[in-house]
């Protein structure tokens, strides 16, 4: 019998063509002998589009930013069974950044009872916040580079002591990013004060909250973990960028930066590396996927940069080629990240909730 999925892309986000590049990748990859695909496609102004089942692969992205279907309301999405020929086995949502990612629509799942792909909403909203994350990962005694964060008022109400603050505990070069938001979007490197100014106006464009880094000297290690409740690592993959960091340009147009799988890494910095992934995972309390990005310092110390609770997911994006590289197959991971959504919400239909 096949499994009634629903894809669930767009969003209201500036990551929004990261996620139809991501739903054509999927849709072209599934099985249509395993399973039934329904298309969900949300407008950047935040409508829900639900388009007809899908039964040949999409061929660009024009086409599944459709807007002739049928709007709908987000609550109406229930679960199939024996007498709802409308409802989903499960859902999928391919969504980067806020309003997707960071546990809002994974709320609104759990209200509705609604087995879903990923993480829950603790480890969505968590890993979507850089800061709340980087504070969580202290907690479990991850080794990070310094880091220090404020909101757009506090910045609005004293800019000079801020920038002084910034260079008194951080100094040169820092890093300047959106607090609640992925694909290395509104991210800027500084080396001067200039700089620094530049990127807090940049950076608040996209967020109220902004975290500013110390800068180091490091090569960019990542690191694919899958599961539940035992997850398990792929192999280390490197970044090297063709600039001087690893940016939004870097990422998906300049077409410079190369990915080496598997990272020139050993044995014993690859059993580091892991560990470190999951407890970073656990710490978390993660579920189905997670990318961890990690710092090799020349000195060889480890520092963890962040985790991605829904990263790029194409078949050329880092954590697919992860996962192809340790013996996974892009169709067959899509296949066990299905099959995980399902185990973990059997799982929790034992909780129990009167007593």
């Amino acid at each position: 019998m096949k499994t009634k999925l629903g894809l669930l892309y767009g969003g209201k986000s500036a990551e929004h063509e990261v996620s139809l590049q991501t739903a054509m990748a999927v849709i072209k990859a599934l099985d249509l002998e395993k399973f039934d695909i329904y298309p969900i496609y949300i407008t950047k102004e935040g409508a829900w589009v639900k388009g007809p089942q899908l039964t040949v692969p999409v061929e660009n992205v024009e086409e599944l930013a459709f807007l002739n279907g049928n709007q709908v309301a987000p609550l109406s999405l229930q679960k199939a069974n024996e007498t709802n020929e409308d409802g989903y086995d499960v859902l999928f949502p391919l969504l980067h950044g806020p309003n997707g990612e960071d546990g809002t629509v994974q709320g609104m799942f759990e209200l509705l009872n609604l087995p879903y792909v990923g993480n829950g909403v603790l480890a969505s909203s968590a890993g979507m916040d850089k800061v709340i994350m980087k504070n969580i990962f202290a907690q479990a005694g991850l080794p990070q580079v310094k880091y220090t964060w404020l909101i757009r008022s506090e910045w609005e109400a004293n800019r000079e002591e801020v920038y002084n603050q910034v260079e008194a505990e951080l100094g040169y070069p820092n890093f300047v990013k959106p607090a609640n938001l992925g694909s290395s979007v509104g991210i800027s490197k500084c080396s001067n004060r200039e700089e620094l100014e530049k990127a807090f106006v940049e950076a608040f464009q996209f967020d109220r909250k902004i975290i500013i880094e110390e800068g180091v000297t490091a090569r960019e290690i990542e690191i694919g973990v899958l599961g539940n409740d035992h997850p398990a690592c792929s192999v280390a993959g490197e970044i090297i960028s063709g600039k001087d960091f690893y940016d939004y340009t870097a990422k998906y147009t300049d077409g410079k930066s190369t990915m080496v799988i598997p990272g020139d890494v050993t044995e014993e910095q690859y059993a580091e590396l892991s560990k470190m992934a999951i407890t970073a995972f656990k710490s978390l309390d993660c579920s189905g996927l997670v990318r961890a990005d990690f710092f090799l310092t020349k000195e060889g110390d480890f520092y963890i940069n962040e985790v991605n609770t829904m990263p790029g997911f194409t078949p050329f994006s880092m954590f697919p080629l992860l996962w192809k590289h340790t013996g996974v197959e892009y169709p067959v991971l899509i296949e066990k990240l299905v099959q995980l959504a399902q185990e973990r919400y059997e799982e929790k239909q034992k909780i129990k909730y009167t007593v």
